[in-house]
């Protein structure tokens, strides 16, 4: 059985996102949680919320407890861009992107053998 919890549009590039959520994969969901609140980014803010998203889904709709589940999968993608434009010298303009990433996390009960 696994939980997932997904935070569409978020406004961080996908490529910073991606560089916290490569931390807290296959590790112990409340261990993940501690180490995201020492993590100085915004993106840790928002896997952050993310992941007590999945850990509340999976006590409340599965009956799971949090000491028992393991961040089995943690993925970043691209949402869609917003194009703007920034004035520049002599009449011009230069475009930039405002980039959102879609975050997923998917939480697995431990196996104890």
């Amino acid at each position: 059985m696994e939980v997932k919890s997904v935070t569409r549009y978020a406004r961080i590039s996908s490529i910073k996102a991606r560089q916290v959520v490569r931390q807290i994969q296959g590790k112990n969901a409340n261990e993940a949680l501690d180490l995201l609140n020492f993590i100085p980014r915004k993106s840790a803010k928002l896997i952050a919320k993310t992941l007590k998203s999945a850990i509340a889904n999976a006590e409340n709709n599965h009956n799971l407890a949090s000491t028992g589940l393991t961040v089995s999968s943690a993925t970043v993608v691209d949402g869609p861009q917003f194009k703007r434009f920034r004035p520049a010298s002599r009449g011009s303009a230069h475009p930039y992107r405002k980039r959102t990433a879609h975050i997923t996390v998917i939480l697995s009960p431990t196996t104890s053998n």
